[in-house]
């Protein structure tokens, strides 16, 4: 990650509540593919739903926000147990501050991951705006940091263990593994 001070986005990420994820362009890599029967085909990285598993298990919410429709995120998002998948949605703004307010949480307290000019909108009501590598110039320049990974290729994961260690949770991670609780 680049752009804060390292010690002042570890102090920021430690206190994210509510990690907020665009879909094309940040838990994929933005490409549409479609199959012989022009059925939409999207590529997920396994390492992220790991890193969205892992956040999880702290504790933070965890939500897609994202203006196309899609039966390919909304079936990642079931896969993750994703309590908040919010699909087709026009107004970004509208909809995470709607979501906010239903779980008491404020801007101080999210953090939004997006690649495009469609995600600055929500630049007023989160705590951290962050970009993956490969975003769009203008989300890049007014973001708070850019990961080094792109969209869809590590990115979330990225993020993920970014906020593990602010949390001082990475080291028992790394030296114990992991394993699903919920299983």
């Amino acid at each position: 990650m680049r752009r804060l001070y390292w010690w002042r986005l570890r102090q920021r990420l430690s206190q994210i509540k509510l990690l907020v994820l665009d879909v094309d362009g940040v838990l994929t890599d933005g490409g549409l593919w479609f199959d012989a029967s022009g059925q939409l085909i999207k590529r997920f990285d396994a390492r992220d739903g790991l890193g969205i598993r892992l956040l999880q298990q702290t504790g933070m919410e965890i939500a897609f926000l994202s203006g196309s429709h899609g039966e390919a995120a909304d079936r990642r998002a079931r896969q993750l147990e994703i309590q908040h998948c919010l699909l087709g949605i026009k107004d970004k703004l509208a909809a995470l501050t709607e979501l906010q307010h239903q779980l008491g949480v404020g801007v101080a307290e999210t953090a939004f991951l997006g690649d495009d000019l469609n995600d600055l909108a929500v630049r007023p009501v989160v705590g951290l705006l962050l970009a993956p590598a490969d975003a769009c110039s203008a989300v890049r320049c007014r973001a708070n940091a850019v990961l080094r990974r792109q969209g869809g290729h590590g990115a979330v994961r990225e993020l993920a263990e970014a906020i593990l260690k602010a949390r001082g949770r990475w080291q028992g991670l790394k030296r114990n593994g992991w394993r699903d609780y919920d299983n």
